[in-house]
């Protein structure tokens, strides 16, 4: 029997998981990853905890708080120190889920870890020397599709990764939370940063304090002061209090500590951008130039564009079809093919 270490967070999906791997069989141990000290962590321990017994497996926490701040909050707030507008469940996913959490399950001897992500992955024959290698795909449930969150896995980490309910609707996860008698059904949805209490811009302010500047336009007129250039991010309308608006944040100077805005929208529009750190999951990188679909937000639709390596550099140029809005440093750009996930980087 196959066993496996499942993370549950208390909520409807990764409970669901949890449930459907002991339907199939495997030998499920539930594990709760404790990452900040906020009220919210202890509850939904809790409620994993809880999970565990309904589900009758064993259970225990990890304490990966100090990791966790070392590894993801740390470089979050130096990420806007910076200027730049990270996204810190991607790295996340790299340094903790699918980092520290596979460590200690291979230590335990378990042969996979599992999480409530909607993705999947898919074995396939390779062009390369080994006979197989694992894609990484978008979820069944375009709405719910978190792939885009995993593109810095690598095959030695997807060979040793379940993702149950990526086949599966949210609304079919839902169905099968009350199949399983499963008490998750009334939990709110959960937050977007789970180490943020309140706003991002509360967190920054505590950590980063202010530090005022001259807001300006791109020709370079003083219309007003922000107190921070981590507080804005490009492409943001509100918050600015400037008169005469709307006017829309373009760009920033941080040797000048500048903001710099724009009035027309169609200033933030732009057809190529550059990007660091890319990862390809197969672990090799596609002939280029390569025409793919990529995506720079979450939430942002997936636009045709193709990619090629940049001169004298590591890193790689993106050129779109269409002019896409407010493309912003730190986020991740992500490229796909079709269901499969090719891979991702940082947006410089």
């Amino acid at each position: 029997m196959k066993k496996v270490i499942c993370a549950i967070s208390g909520g409807i999906d990764s409970s669901v998981a949890a449930a459907l791997l002991k339907r199939a069989g495997f030998n499920v141990t539930g594990v709760f990853m404790n990452l900040v000290n906020l009220p919210r962590f202890q509850e939904v321990e809790k409620r994993a905890k809880m999970i565990a017994k309904i589900l009758k497996i064993p259970f225990f926490s990890l304490d990966l708080r100090k990791e966790f701040k070392k590894r993801i909050i740390n470089c979050f707030l130096a990420g806007y120190k910076k200027g730049i507008t990270p996204n810190p469940c991607v790295a996340c996913n790299k340094e903790i889920k699918f980092g520290l959490l596979l460590e200690k399950a291979l230590a335990l001897e378990a042969d996979f870890i599992a999480t409530g992500h909607y993705a999947r992955k898919n074995l396939k024959k390779s062009t390369g020397g080994e006979k197989f290698k694992f894609s990484l795909l978008r979820a069944r449930d375009k709405e719910k599709d978190q792939s885009y969150f995993l593109w810095m896995l690598n095959q030695d980490q997807l060979k040793r990764i379940l993702f149950p309910i990526g086949n599966f609707t949210r609304e079919e996860v839902r169905s099968m939370a009350k199949k399983f008698k499963l008490p998750v059904l009334s939990i709110s949805k959960s937050v977007e940063i789970c180490f943020i209490q309140t706003t991002i811009n509360d967190f920054l302010r505590k950590h980063l304090k202010e530090k005022v500047g001259k807001i300006v336009t791109k020709d370079g007129e003083i219309i007003g002061e922000h107190k921070g250039l981590w507080f804005y991010t490009i492409g943001q309308r509100k918050g600015m209090r400037l008169s005469g608006g709307p006017y829309y944040v373009l760009d920033k100077n941080l040797k000048k500590n500048l903001l710099i805005v724009t009035k027309n929208e169609k200033d933030l529009y732009k057809k190529e951008l550059v990007a660091k750190n890319v990862n390809w999951i197969s672990g090799k990188e596609p002939k280029l130039p390569l025409k793919v679909k990529a995506k720079i937000r979450y939430r942002h639709i997936s636009a045709i564009a193709e990619i090629r390596r940049q001169l004298m550099s590591k890193n790689y140029v993106v050129f779109f079809d269409k002019p896409q809005r407010a493309i912003t440093p730190g986020q991740s750009v992500v490229f796909y093919r079709g269901e499969e996930l090719l891979g991702g980087g940082i947006i410089c």
